[in-house]
């Protein structure tokens, strides 16, 4: 699916009447398509039909749903906060359309009630009936996955799902905020400092202004200051049983790079399990639109494309948990390296691969810290962008991730000031965005420009810039900063376990080997060390982490792929240094060389 198939921004459009069912909502980009009858037929023979009276509940909000549901006559409503003073219908399905949205496919809980609004039919098909018949129609799975990506789009912008209170200066109200923004959670931020509904919802509960922030889910669940995991937990993200935690080959991180391994490993038969410290799809997840990955000649969000490769990966019987952060690695006897982490959990592998990317530097400016999550981001998605309609804002940065975000922010906002410290964007920027950037009529470009100051108490109001030619000053009035100046990777776990380079990033190939201090320990394996693999042999390094890396998503996407032929090598002929045993040969029993064809599969 190309990048015009998605919602601009993830926006909702002005609902207007339709032609077929009075008062349904009318289909937007693809979100509330229409089944054939063939269609409707084929996902019959896999179902049964159930009859409906006025207010049957089919999915109820904070609960998982294990059916899918298509309407046959009549109308369904899909509510927020059904049954009480405040519901709100959302939107309304006529005959032909199927109830659901992404967490649908992700086995999350529902963001949403949908009951019927009078009496009809219902086609009910199990979630693992449906997974069957996708795996074999293509046109079905790409028309439910599409309407799930873009649903996900308009409940995102529509502020359903959970609420989060707590103040703008509190470190864990800007903790949880981010975890949710990064995972693509339908949720609502009450400011305990500006809101008056915090004040009345705090009174509801008991709760005193010092317990917050708060998570409050239907009116029914309340954290008090949850961990991440937690949030995680009553979600529905996805997580790893107690047991099982070994197999074939391990993946820190999923970002692109990450991602590609996992697709490329489950699918050739690798038992493969992926974890991820914050969010799925990485620094790439946060992109407002990528327009030169190789395929996509319309552009696609950072988002839908990592909805898809998880889809595609769990697909292929990739196991993903998060929020899962890894804190160490060590051999564990011949032919298994162990992975620890910061919840005191371990995972054991034969192969790991490290895809842990890197994090975007934090600008170190007076004034700054009491608004980072307000008012100073350091990503630009539409819940930054919603909050950027009448007023200008500022990115700085002179890379890709800056003029993505420029031009998106530019689509919100009335004036976008990019502040460059260079000469020229020339040095890091895609010619077709400098094109772009430098043509859009609300995008003013500052060359020799850098940030001095953050002024503003609860709110930004004004940054100080220096023209770093002449030192002279200037305020520019905005109400929203954004922060793309370069990333610093994810290794401090690895100092001292694997080479790094002087900047921190994971060396490999021969310069890895050259840093070994046991150089000896590649005699065992009749080979120099791989392209990918780290001065540990069985440990590799894709994506950004990795030293001398391209920064680009088809790149680590690429790296990813080409790291799995390395680890089928490593598995054939392995034994981990520090190890007492001998290397293991080709045929392993945990090895399935072949590739696994999966019936109950998810959208390809």
């Amino acid at each position: 699916m190309s990048g015009d198939q998605s919602l601009p921004g993830g926006e909702p459009v002005p609902e207007k009447a339709d032609e077929t069912a009075v008062g349904e909502t009318p289909d937007i980009y693809g979100a509330y398509p229409r089944l054939t009858e063939d269609q409707t037929a084929r996902l019959a023979a896999h179902g049964q039909r159930r009859t409906t009276a006025p207010n049957d509940v089919l999915i109820r909000e904070g609960e998982r749903c294990e059916t899918f549901f298509v309407v046959l006559s009549g109308t369904v409503a899909v509510v927020e906060d059904h049954g009480t003073p405040e519901e709100r219908v959302l939107r309304v399905h006529g005959p032909g359309r199927f109830i659901g949205e992404l967490g649908l496919l992700y086995g999350q809980v529902a963001f949403y009630t949908a009951v019927a609004r009078e009496a009809g039919e219902v086609l009910l098909v199990p979630l693992d009936e449906l997974r069957h018949l996708v795996s074999q129609d293509a046109t079905i799975a790409d028309v439910v996955l599409r309407a799930c990506l873009c649903r996900r789009a308009l409940l995102v912008g529509q502020g359903a799902g959970f609420r989060i209170i707590g103040s703008r200066y509190s470190p864990d109200t800007r903790r949880l905020r981010e975890f949710a923004v990064r995972n693509r959670l339908p949720h609502r931020w009450i400011d305990l400092e500006t809101d008056k509904e915090a004040e009345d919802l705090l009174r509801r509960f008991g709760v005193d202004p010092a317990q917050t922030p708060l998570v409050i889910w239907r009116d029914t669940t309340l954290l008090r200051n949850p961990s991440n995991a937690e949030l995680a937990r009553l979600i529905g993200l996805p997580s790893l049983p107690a047991g099982n935690r070994h197999g074939d080959v391990l993946i820190v991180g999923s970002g692109p790079a990450g991602l590609a391994a996992a697709v490329y490993a489950a699918s050739e038969g690798l038992s493969t399990t992926v974890v991820e410290a914050m969010a799925t799809g990485g620094q790439a997840g946060t992109s407002s639109r990528i327009e030169n990955l190789l395929g996509f000649p319309s552009g696609i969000s950072g988002a839908e494309l990592t909805e898809r490769a998880v889809l595609q990966a769990e697909k292929f019987g990739a196991r993903i948990s998060l929020p899962l952060e890894a804190t160490g690695l060590r051999p564990k006897d011949e032919d298994h390296y162990v992975v620890a982490f910061a919840d005191g959990s371990e995972i054991a592998a034969r192969a790991v691969v490290l895809a842990t990317g890197a994090r975007y530097r934090r600008l170190q400016v007076p004034g700054i810290e009491r608004l980072e999550g307000t008012s100073v981001h350091y990503s630009a998605t539409l819940y930054e962008a919603q909050r950027c309609r009448t007023d200008p804002v500022a990115v700085v940065g002179g890379g890709n991730s800056a003029g993505q975000a420029v031009l998106f922010l530019a689509e919100h906002a009335p004036k976008v000031h990019l502040l460059v410290r260079g000469a020229s964007l020339d040095a890091s920027m895609s010619r077709y965005l400098i094109d772009q950037v430098e043509r859009h009529p609300r995008v003013e470009v500052m060359l020799h420009t850098e940030v001095t100051e953050v002024i503003g108490e609860e709110v930004l109001e004004e940054i100080d810039v220096v023209d770093n030619r002449t030192g002279g000053h200037r305020r520019l009035s905005v109400r929203g900063l954004f922060v793309f100046t370069g990333a610093d990777p994810h290794t401090d776990w690895l100092a001292g376990v694997i080479a790094l380079d002087s900047r921190g990033f994971v060396l490999t190939g021969p310069e890895a080997q050259e840093a070994c201090a046991h150089p000896d320990t590649w005699d065992a394996h009749g080979h120099p060390c791989a392209t990918l693999e780290t001065s540990l042999p069985g440990v590799f390094a894709v994506g950004d982490v990795r030293s001398g890396s391209v920064k680009r998503v088809a790149s680590a996407a690429g790296e990813g792929a080409m790291a799995i032929h390395f680890v089928h090598r490593h598995l054939g002929h392995s034994a981990v240094p520090g190890s007492t045993g001998t290397p293991a040969v080709a045929g392993h029993s945990d090895v399935s060389p072949h590739v696994r064809h999966k019936e109950s599969a998810w959208f390809a």
